[in-house]
């Protein structure tokens, strides 16, 4: 069983700042991409930014500049660092991972969502 935990999420001002984390646990033998997705009441799940082992980054349009992914593979955790928040970036964050369970199988797993709220 693997799970993913997120942390960091709240309520900020407009021009803030905020970190997520995700960090995998169970039995696993290595995790291949990792992301960040966020849905907003009444929208579609849309991605955000993602990672993969080899560490090349991509962004949404809309966070490129701002938001900035990053993992840790020691510690299966992934971040969301986000700066200059804006309100339309409020939404339920979650987190993604395509997790090596054995050699010869992966799957794809979620997490259980983090409210980031901006708002004066």
């Amino acid at each position: 069983q693997v799970q993913l935990v997120e942390s960091g999420g709240g309520l900020v001002q407009p021009g803030g700042s905020l970190r997520l984390s995700c960090a995998a646990s169970g039995r696993f033998s290595g995790i291949y991409d990792m992301a960040w997705y966020r849905q907003a009441p009444g929208k579609q799940r849309e991605l955000v930014a993602a990672i993969p082992s080899g560490g090349n980054t991509n962004y949404a349009d809309s966070v490129q500049g701002r938001f900035t992914i990053s993992r840790d593979n020691a510690k299966n955790t992934v971040y969301l660092q986000m700066n200059n928040l804006k309100p339309e970036d409020t939404a339920v964050y979650y987190c993604n991972a395509l997790v090596r369970v054995t050699s010869l199988s992966a799957f794809n797993y979620w997490g259980q969502g983090t409210q980031v709220t901006v708002s004066s």
